[in-house]
């Protein structure tokens, strides 16, 4: 089977392109990246992301995304940068602004072109949710800004919302103190049914934050661009940030803009192809 490697701030991704390779069943889709995220062991990914024709009428292409635990997931950002400039720079879309379907919906990146190489992109994430029911997250169907969670003997405050997939913010003094482990708690907290991405932000000053992310299914990561996003919005829910700023992650950093028109999140950065290559699974699925 071949494959490709791509980045984006280090949040690194095996891509598997169906229109070229035979399409592979579900249930083989999760074993695959369970097996090829193996770092050491195998390629090494924080997941997977598969090339497939859209099912709806109103997408370009789509974009499917298995963690490492082999989990599916809604959305990623930093995935879909990686994803976009795939498409472009394999002639699988002749557009810089393309139609993703998602099992968030419709994603829609857009390319900026400089000398011919692709020199940033641009997401469109769409507006985030902050009702329980569309995080989802259990209990009374309002929004959670600044609401207490007990973890242990610590009482943290969380601030929750969706962006396609669940997140949970905890704002901290200082982020190199933070114990990431505890993400994990966290992420499986009964509170949230289908778990939770778990973002600890520093707040340096009104345009600028730095965050760490404990990624559902995956762990620590470099950067997480939806993570970026919700830690954005957390901010500016509670009156820490302008609504247009800089997140370091520790991969690099991405703009990150809440429109104040149309509500909609615009995240911008780069991805990066690392090398294409094939890789025997006749072992691992049956073709």
């Amino acid at each position: 089977m071949k494959f490709s490697k791509y980045h984006g701030l280090g949040n690194d991704y095996i891509i598997i392109d169906e229109y070229q390779e035979p399409q592979i069943p579900d249930p083989d889709k999760a074993i695959l990246a369970r097996v090829l995220c193996q770092r050491k062991f195998s390629i090494g990914a924080d997941g997977i992301l598969f090339v497939c024709p859209p099912t709806r009428n109103d997408a370009e292409i789509r974009m499917r995304i298995f963690n490492v635990d082999g989990s599916e997931a809604e959305m990623c950002g930093n995935g879909i940068r990686c994803f976009a400039r795939y498409v472009f720079e394999r002639g699988l879309i002749q557009k810089t602004e393309i139609q993703v379907e998602t099992r968030a919906g419709i994603i829609i990146p857009s390319l900026t072109i400089v000398d011919g190489a692709v020199n940033s992109i641009k997401v469109d994430m769409g507006e985030p949710q902050f009702l329980r029911k569309e995080i989802p997250m259990k209990g009374p169907n309002t929004r959670v800004i600044n609401e207490d969670l007990k973890i242990g003997d610590k009482n943290l405050k969380i601030t929750c919302l969706s962006v396609g997939n669940p997140h949970c913010v905890i704002f901290v003094d200082d982020i190199e103190r933070v114990d990431i482990t505890q993400g994990k708690i966290i992420e499986n907290h009964e509170l949230f049914p289908q778990r939770i991405n778990v973002e600890y932000v520093q707040i340096l000053n009104r345009r600028e934050i730095k965050m760490r992310v404990w990624e559902r299914g995956v762990g620590e990561t470099l950067a997480c661009g939806t993570g970026a996003c919700a830690a954005t919005v957390a901010s500016i829910l509670n009156n820490k940030t302008e609504r247009k700023i800089i997140v370091h992650l520790l991969g690099g950093d991405l703009e990150i803009n809440w429109d104040q028109k149309n509500h909609h999140i615009f995240m911008t950065g780069n991805a990066h192809h690392v090398y294409d290559g094939e890789i025997d699974i006749s072992k691992i699925v049956k073709r």
